[in-house]
């Protein structure tokens, strides 16, 4: 059995003020880097055989709190990035709603391709599944952590389970620092064993 344990990285400030991050590299505040101490000693008793994360450092840096309690290494996979939102990031939701009335309508709507050069939600399932499947070959039989984003963890688990896009809007987002286990089976393939584990210390944000 395969475990891929899909983990959400911790706070950063454009979370809190509920500014679109999308791809734009912003760190981690002291609530995230806090968030990610307490939930490391969590995932390390899940003895995990091999850590991998987004190249952006809110997700690489959380991942790096629990590297420093396992010894492992993390490897970085710009795959793993978070969706990108084009022509939103860096606005407020606020900011957003205000200047693409009709792209954000159709995103809060649940429309994958809303406009604004906001990434498809079908190209990022693609993307994340691809790179989920890659490192769930590689560590065939072991426990991986992914260290993510919000969105991109929603789409990837999706792509795995083979959910649509109806399904997948009826699961709640991942709040910061909690994660999603999935287990394979070579036989029964994909299986959800768990959502939003974690310590809730904060309300949750958007995955954005």
């Amino acid at each position: 059995m395969t475990r891929l344990l899909i983990w959400r990285h911790g706070n950063t400030d454009w979370n809190a003020a509920s500014r679109v991050q999308g791809q734009t590299d912003i760190p981690l505040n002291d609530l995230g880097r806090e968030q990610a101490r307490e939930a490391a000693p969590l995932l390390a008793a899940l003895r995990p055989d091999a850590i991998v994360a987004s190249d952006l450092s809110r997700a690489a840096d959380t991942a790096a709190a629990l590297a420093a309690l396992t010894g492992l290494p993390v490897r970085s996979d710009a795959r793993l990035r978070e969706r990108h939102f084009g022509r939103w990031q860096g606005l407020l939701l606020a900011e957003v709603a205000a200047q693409f009335p009709d792209e954000y309508a159709r995103w809060r709507a649940g429309d994958p391709a809303p406009g604004a050069d906001v990434e498809p939600l079908d190209e990022l399932g693609k993307r994340m599944g691809a790179a989920l499947h890659e490192i769930a070959d590689e560590m065939a039989g072991g426990t991986i952590v992914v260290a993510t984003h919000g969105g991109a963890a929603r789409q990837g688990c999706g792509q795995l389970l083979g959910w649509d896009q109806s399904v997948l809007r009826a699961v709640g987002s991942l709040r910061n620092c909690h994660w999603t286990e999935l287990h394979h089976h070579p036989e029964q393939g994909w299986h959800l064993r768990a959502h939003n584990v974690g310590r809730i210390t904060t309300p949750p944000t958007e995955p954005v």
